[in-house]
């Protein structure tokens, strides 16, 4: 976790929601996580973690995600 609550989809443990901040993937990539939902201000509920990869709910629609991806994916905690 960083400064300020700020930190990655693939730090998100299961049953939290948060709050998408900004994407730093490559542009392609960055690009195709927007088309999926995950573009900055969505709400993104992880549900489940394991074995690398990351199931979430974004926009009542389930994305498995690996980690790798959710790395690029930067989140803040909703209070």
């Amino acid at each position: 976790m960083t400064a300020r609550g700020s930190m990655t989809l693939s730090d998100v443990p299961a049953g939290m929601r948060v709050r998408v901040r900004h994407l730093s993937s490559r542009p392609d990539v960055s690009r195709r996580l927007r088309e999926l939902g995950f573009c900055e201000n969505a709400v993104v509920r992880c549900i489940v973690r394991g074995f690398g990869n990351i199931i979430c709910e974004v926009y009542d629609t389930r994305v498995g995600l690996n980690r790798s991806l959710a790395r690029g994916i930067h989140v803040a905690q909703i209070e």
